[in-house]
């Protein structure tokens, strides 16, 4: 599966376990009801841009 902004956040740890601590240094809630990454980014006033570039940095994807 190709994550990225659309998928959920429950997809990202399922698919790259090692974004957790991510989404936790983040304080972002790993469960989100499914809402895409990019909606939840919005939500807690995040840049998706950076941390979608910060998820690829920890899957080691540049």
């Amino acid at each position: 599966m190709q994550c990225d902004l659309m998928t959920s956040i429950p997809e990202w740890i399922i698919e790259h376990p090692e974004t957790t601590g991510v989404f936790q240094e983040l304080g972002l809630d790993t469960s989100c009801a499914g809402k895409s990454l990019q909606y939840v980014c919005h939500h807690h006033g995040l840049s998706p841009q950076a941390v979608l570039a910060r998820l690829h940095q920890v899957i080691g994807r540049q």
